[in-house]
């Protein structure tokens, strides 16, 4: 599908599927290989956006990793709220393990910072963050992206995990909001 509309919105489509996995593949090899000597390292999904990418990732591993899920939420419509709020916490214990973030998205950076926070109070020998989508103009953090599948500009998009107002997220492209149509 070239558009979708959403709710009250249309999209174009911005990154094609084939893209997408191409982009995760190398983020995978990056992964198998850094972390060939880690045992067992704990991947942690931040749901709800990750979870294709999570998967898709997962598929690409050669390591062998272990996998926990939190649930945070940043987001209201098309802007963030600046507020990360955890609605499904840790269950793992990731003491003295590596552990891989996997976020859907890093904008401003402030989920992903909060995440850092919840990984380093459980005492993690290692923490890396990886991302299927950066904006790097938006990002003001400190803390260092060690994975990203696909730098974009500030603009809001939605598919692959993404959603707009929870629709959206099955797509398997991703796709930028249409400013013509909107």
């Amino acid at each position: 599908m070239e558009r979708v509309t959403l709710h009250d919105k249309t999209f174009r489509i911005y990154v094609p599927n084939e893209e997408i996995e191409k982009n995760i593949q190398a983020v995978a090899d990056r992964l198998n290989r850094d972390l060939a000597d880690a045992e067992h390292p704990v991947f942690l999904c931040v749901l709800k956006g990750s979870f294709m990418f999570f998967a898709s990732l997962m598929q690409k591993l050669t390591i062998q990793p272990e996998i926990e899920f939190v649930r945070l939420a940043s987001y209201c419509g098309t802007q963030t709220s600046g507020e990360v709020k955890q609605i499904m916490g840790l269950t793992g214990d990731l003491r003295g393990k590596t552990v891989v973030i996997v976020e859907d998205i890093v904008d401003t950076g402030n989920t992903i910072v909060k995440l850092h926070e919840l990984v380093k109070e459980q005492d993690a020998a290692a923490i890396h963050t990886c991302t299927l989508v950066m904006k790097p103009e938006v990002y003001d953090k400190e803390l260092k992206i060690d994975y990203c599948a696909m730098d974009i500009e500030n603009r809001f998009i939605v598919g692959y995990g993404l959603d707009y107002d929870q629709l959206g997220r099955e797509l398997k492209d991703i796709y930028i909001l249409d400013e013509e149509n909107n």
